[in-house]
């Protein structure tokens, strides 16, 4: 089972609510860092905090929910080592792991409904990174991200 820490803004809190409780149900460790009620929360906050932690290594995969998912993913791709993809669609779902090695990604709770999102969190997390055949794009893309951000090391 994997360790996820997973957040939203006010936009996605509902969402964020289930897909929190159906990784709990299905024996995933959960961290859940908020938001918790509607109170209006800018995204980039949640997202920010969230690929931190991930980008420490504290968390191997996170979960970002707001509208529709865009938002999130843009911020958490600034922080330097982090993959995240906005998932919509099952095939999506699966190449976010398995081709980009994203370890977050990302929800909008106005486009996507609860069921579907649950069925391409299940397959992101089914999947693993498969670094025979996609390792030297990743690598690519890690070597752009150091290149890109000198700055922040």
């Amino acid at each position: 089972m994997a360790r996820v820490i997973i957040g939203a803004d006010h936009l996605g809190l509902q969402l964020k609510d289930a897909l929190a409780g159906h990784m709990r149900a299905a024996g995933h460790e959960v961290e859940d860092i908020g938001v918790h009620d509607t109170a209006p929360v800018d995204y980039p906050d949640v997202a920010l905090a969230l690929s931190q932690r991930i980008a420490s290594g504290e968390f191997a995969r996170g979960v970002l929910v707001c509208g529709t998912g865009a938002g999130m993913a843009i911020t958490a791709n600034k922080v330097p080592g982090v993959r995240a993809v906005a998932v919509n669609d099952p095939y999506t779902a699966e190449r976010a792991i398995a081709s980009n090695n994203a370890q977050v990604i990302t929800f909008g709770q106005r486009v996507t409904g609860e069921y579907a999102a649950r069925m391409y969190l299940d397959i992101w997390l089914a999947n693993a990174f498969q670094a025979e055949r996609s390792g030297p794009k990743v690598a690519k893309i890690d070597a752009l991200d150091q290149r890109m951000r000198p700055a922040a090391e």
